[in-house]
């Protein structure tokens, strides 16, 4: 009974900790026809952890679900956008955060997987999901990058890469800098 328990357990908390991102908010920029909508619609569509893809005409987004059992990997959103000849101009998120985090401005938190560094959040516990943008290089166009690179002293916020600042948190790789 106690292994029954334990395997029980192990089970609901891998697929919890895979499934703390839900959803995006896509906008890819340089579409000029409705050929390119579908040619960055056909390349998100690619992507192994995407579940759906809804094109929003009207505001030149994407709006993306993800597979529930899956990681996602925003680098490669990017790369599917680029390879399909355009760039992204934005991306917001929308996740789960760790129960009772508070991220606040300059701060790391980890959220499934991967690392994130708030550039201006509140340091208040939020009720329910919270939706956020990443600001990093290809993430947004290179105006709006330098302006939150300059938001912060933080070394890794230049590169996408942990640097000393976030070692404290546990990070040794790629950290996503994000505004609330």
């Amino acid at each position: 009974m106690r292994t029954l328990i334990l395997v029980i357990a192990f089970l609901c908390g891998g697929v919890a900790a895979q499934a703390q991102f839900s959803r995006a908010s896509l906008q890819a920029s340089g579409l000029t026809c409705s050929m390119c909508s579908k040619a960055v619609k056909e390349a998100l569509e690619q992507v192994p952890f995407v579940e759906k893809v809804q094109v929003d005409i009207k505001n030149q987004k994407y709006n993306l679900s993800f597979r529930p059992d899956s990681t996602v990997d925003f680098d490669a959103l990017v790369h599917a956008v680029d390879d399909a000849g355009f760039s992204v101009a934005a991306l917001q998120v929308t996740a789960e955060l760790p129960y009772g985090a508070a991220p606040a401005k300059d701060e790391h938190l980890k959220i499934g997987t991967q690392y994130f560094h708030f550039l201006n959040a509140p340091g208040t516990a939020p009720a329910g999901p919270v939706t956020f943008s990443i600001v990093d290089k290809g993430f947004v166009p290179a105006k709006e990058h330098k302006k939150w690179s300059a938001a912060s002293k933080a070394a890794c916020v230049k590169t996408g890469r942990a640097a000393a600042c976030c070692l404290r948190s546990g990070a040794d790789a790629r950290v996503f800098h994000v505004i609330i």
